[in-house]
């Protein structure tokens, strides 16, 4: 479906269910150069049990090049450039899908855009989960070089960091599929300096363990032992600046865990939302 945001139309995907008022509601916010589709194996949950669920492409996301396929999941719009400019975005995003009050949930840069959000706006939260996620995300030079000249380069860095072992040597739940494939893939597949625009975001968001102590709302903050992005250290850090959150750490694990470990995502996704929320 698309949503009617600031004139612009956005895409989202509602998991294949109808949007119904009465449910409660889950937004789901991808990371830097990704798109709505990383979130298919938990958004899909639950739509099919009970909550209305809105996976976001941010604006100027989704595809925007290639052969034309797909095209019509590309997001109108300028892209964000700051986490405070994606913060302030997402309750007009709330208000043109009918939400009044939801449980957001981001990955990356789109947790850290959860994370201020809550922050600026809590009167709009039920809860707050954030996967992946640190006080301060700093990007490489070489990596923003390679990102402001499109280079494939950029794709292949952020794919191969942004994975654990398991996601380097298969481990896929559909027989047949790369994780580091399907993330490339995703990427590339993005407008030119996507990318570079959402890691500029990620490098300049300082104000991390500031905004944490600002979220009052329970907070659930899922974490990769083997994250070379975001390492779970980190994540411990800023569970500890927030006055109601609770860390969970996956074993084996490196930063795209919706992917790598699917089922333990969804299982603290489904603790954290039925027994905090509501």
């Amino acid at each position: 479906m698309h949503l009617d945001v600031d004139r612009q139309q956005i895409y989202a995907t509602t998991a294949g269910r109808a949007f119904d008022p009465a449910k409660r509601s889950l937004v789901f916010v991808h990371g830097a150069g990704m798109d709505q589709s990383v979130w298919v194996l938990q958004s899909r949950y639950f739509a099919f049990h009970g909550y209305n669920v809105v996976a976001l492409n941010l604006p100027a996301h989704g595809p925007g090049r290639g052969n034309g396929a797909g095209h019509d999941a590309l997001s109108q719009g300028s892209l964000l450039e700051s986490i405070d400019a994606i913060a302030d975005w997402l309750p007009r995003a709330f208000d043109a899908a009918g939400i009044e009050r939801a449980n957001l949930i981001g990955h990356s840069m789109g947790a850290l855009a959860a994370m201020a959000c809550a922050a600026r706006h809590p009167d709009r939260l039920e809860t707050l989960s954030l996967l992946g996620v640190a006080p301060k995300m700093p990007v490489h030079p070489g990596l923003l070089e390679a990102a402001k000249n499109d280079d494939p380069l950029a794709f292949e860095l952020v794919s191969s960091w942004g994975h654990g072992p398991a996601g380097h040597f298969g481990g896929h739940r559909a027989p047949g599929l790369w994780m580091m494939g399907n993330a490339l893939q995703v990427m590339a597949r993005a407008a030119p300096r996507v990318l570079y625009s959402d890691l500029m975001a990620c490098d300049a968001f300082q104000d991390g363990l500031e905004t944490a102590a600002a979220v009052s709302c329970p907070t659930l903050i899922v974490a990769g032992r083997a994250d070379r992005m975001t390492p779970a250290k980190a994540a411990a850090k800023l569970a500890e600046a927030m006055p109601s959150a609770r860390l969970v750490v996956l074993p084996d694990c490196g930063h795209m865990m919706m992917v790598e470990q699917p089922d333990a995502t969804l299982d603290a996704l489904i603790e954290h939302i039925e027994q905090r929320g509501g």
